[in-house]
């Protein structure tokens, strides 16, 4: 076992060769345990849809082509395809409702612990949703947006109220191709009864619903979910923190909290800072109580409240190893029941939260809005009684400083200040070419991959390149973890008209945007540099690419797919991409697609590969604006002056 293979981080390495010597098993020795992994799985031509099967197709030609039903690699491989971005905006979506349940609760007065912290925002949606505002209190206006908000997950007609952000060219793509988003949970329902066995069997339809389920998920649930977080918790402004496994103290207690829903995590927040808290806190000999972050939620929290953040996915156990967590409370998404037994050989209480996702033989203590605060508090007070039973401890030293934060209304705010906010300082330096474009670079840590490489590495190539990189989810705490969030660090490795506009500006060359449902902002913002003119009429005129290297779960395929059928190049790695085993599907995904609606797949493990694939989608979206031609300057005398119409 060379824990450097295994991950990047050198706080992780450390971890990791602890818990071996241990004979403690984390995510990569139960990865070695499965290996070698069903190849017929890794390419997506096996069924299991109906008990006929399970059914696989042999990729080689040798054996059966077609399942028992008549079902080929083609139907198979787009039937799995559309049951993954079905699941994977599911699980984005059923987030932004556990939101928009919350946000209506809190305006009726039934969750006293929420209050509305950005009713700037609230006033913008409002008009946005055609609320009307004049005469009525902030909670009458929030209870109605919170209704229509919850209404756009299951209502009987009409189609997402979001989608209407997106330029004008691409909703009318939308609507010829007939896969506009009508409500998230008649895309994911059509999207399971398509795919069941004797239904849709004509794998460029299968597609073009999988980008209809997907659309719902990107300018629906999630970006609802990002707006209504926004208003109840604050939109993000740049701040400081702290990244990596260093962030924990020896002498305090810890509580990690882990998931992806901040609704109890926040309050968690506010509960480590109750006075009666820390004064028992005191009594038991620790200084404080000391709050951190593992996976979105971390994101979440780090900024809004600067809280520090201990690592992405592949850090939780590693965590929990140090010896040093009292409590890890976790809510939904990315949690591993392998925390369950690693657990057992420390002190650190599991605690689940979500009534969705329990775990056997893990207490559970469940969050309720109408009394969260007063159940955050019990979890803090559970972590103060463990912090006695506390062992030996090992806290990595590694940590690093970043700026997070950069939401689109802080990055529009930078860019033209209050009263002029706008995107065409940013506009203008495309134009002109100091900034070649826009790379985004999304998504989890997967053990098949070593942990951080490939986000960071290709961050770094991108910046050199003078791309402006935007990160969300665990890449962006990839990034933290290796200095690229620190702007003095990263901007010495930036090209030099990407440097020179973040230093003048004042941002870094590399902006943390936000958990996994904030790459919502992703596309409002893309959609704002549209709407500020001289990159075309479309999102899929803009230089911007995207990649995902280190993907994990049916999210990932649904947000890669709204980002796709949005017009943009997505790029997955070549281990984590299982819907290659059909070339009639791999044809259409990663070149046909692109005529339908601008955007394709594309697939590259090599960091460097991957940004040269990002850097010429980018150089040629610039050449066909005709923004690569330098043009001659004029200067003009008073008499042509005269002449010219404003």
């Amino acid at each position: 076992m060379d824990s450097k293979k295994r991950s990047s981080d050198k706080a992780a390495q450390e971890m990791i060769s602890r818990m071996a010597e241990s004979n403690q098993q984390n995510a990569w020795d139960r990865l070695d345990a499965q290996s070698p992994q069903c190849g017929f799985g890794k390419l997506g031509v096996c069924c299991r849809i109906c008990t006929m099967g399970p059914c696989r197709i042999d990729p080689f030609g040798e054996g059966p082509q077609v399942g028992v039903c008549g079902a080929d690699a083609d139907t198979i491989v787009a039937r799995n395809f559309l049951r993954a971005v079905a699941a994977g905006a599911s699980a984005h979506s059923d987030h932004g409702r556990g939101v928009a349940e919350v946000f209506i609760a809190a305006a009726k007065g039934e969750a006293p612990d929420y209050q509305f912290k950005d009713t700037t925002k609230l006033y913008k949606l409002a008009e946005e949703l055609g609320v009307e505002t004049k005469d009525r209190q902030i909670n009458e206006i929030a209870e109605e947006i919170g209704k229509i908000a919850l209404a756009e997950f299951g209502k009987p007609e009409g189609n997402q109220l979001m989608a209407r952000r997106a330029p004008k060219p691409r909703q009318e793509i939308w609507k010829k191709l007939g896969i506009t988003p009508r409500a998230v949970d008649r895309e994911v329902v059509e999207a399971l009864h398509r795919s069941t066995m004797g239904v849709d069997q004509d794998y460029k339809n299968i597609i073009l619903h999988a980008s209809r389920t997907a659309l719902a998920d990107g300018w629906g649930g999630s970006m609802l979910a990002t707006e209504l977080q926004d208003i109840l918790f604050g939109t993000p402004y740049p701040g400081r923190g702290e990244v990596n496994l260093g962030v924990l103290k020896k002498d305090e207690i810890n509580i990690i909290v882990h998931g992806h829903e901040p609704l109890l995590s926040e309050m968690i927040v506010a509960a480590s800072m109750d006075k009666d808290l820390l004064a028992e806190a005191k009594k038991v000999g620790a200084k404080g109580i000391n709050v951190a972050g593992i996976c979105c939620t971390a994101n979440e929290l780090l900024m809004r409240h600067g809280v520090p953040i201990a690592g992405n996915f592949l850090n939780q156990e590693l965590a929990v190893a140090t010896g040093a967590v009292e409590v890890m409370a976790v809510d939904v998404q990315c949690v591993m029941q392998g925390l369950s037994e690693i657990t057992k050989c420390f002190h650190t209480k599991l605690i689940t939260t979500a009534d969705k996702a329990k775990m056997l033989g893990v207490e559970h203590v469940a969050m309720e809005e109408k009394t969260a605060l007063k159940t955050a508090k019990e979890v803090v007070k559970k972590a103060v009684e463990n912090y006695k039973n506390r062992g030996q401890v090992h806290i990595p030293s590694e940590k690093q400083p970043a700026v997070i934060g950069f939401s689109h209304e802080s990055i529009n705010y930078m860019l033209g200040g209050k009263f002029r906010a706008s995107y065409r300082p940013l506009n203008d330096n495309i134009i002109n070419g100091r900034i070649r474009g826009i790379g985004a670079i999304v998504g989890c840590t997967n053990p098949k991959i070593q942990q951080d490489y490939t986000h960071t590495n290709l961050a770094k190539e991108l910046i050199k390149r003078d791309v402006l990189v935007v990160t969300t989810g665990c890449a962006t705490i990839a990034c933290g973890k290796q200095a690229l969030l620190n702007p003095k660090e990263a901007l010495a490795l930036a090209g030099p008209g990407l440097r020179e506009v973040c230093e003048t500006v004042g941002i870094a060359p590399v902006l943390a945007c936000g958990s996994c449902v904030d790459n919502s902002r992703l596309l409002v913002a893309c959609s704002a540099i549209v709407k500020e003119g001289g990159l075309g009429e479309d999102l899929a005129d803009l230089p911007v690419a995207g990649a995902c290297l280190e993907s994990i779960t049916e999210k990932a395929f649904a947000i890669g797919q709204y980002f796709v059928a949005s017009g943009v190049l997505v790029i997955f790695a070549k281990e984590l991409f299982p819907f290659v085993g059909s070339k009639n599907v791999y044809n259409y995904l990663f070149n046909e697609i692109e005529k339908d609606m601008g955007g394709r797949w594309a697939v590259e493990t090599d960091p460097v590969k991957a940004a040269d694939m990002m850097l010429e989608r980018i150089e040629a979206k610039r050449e066909a604006l005709g923004i690569n031609v330098e043009k001659e300057r004029k200067l003009y005398d008073m008499e042509e002056r005269r002449a010219l119409t404003v």
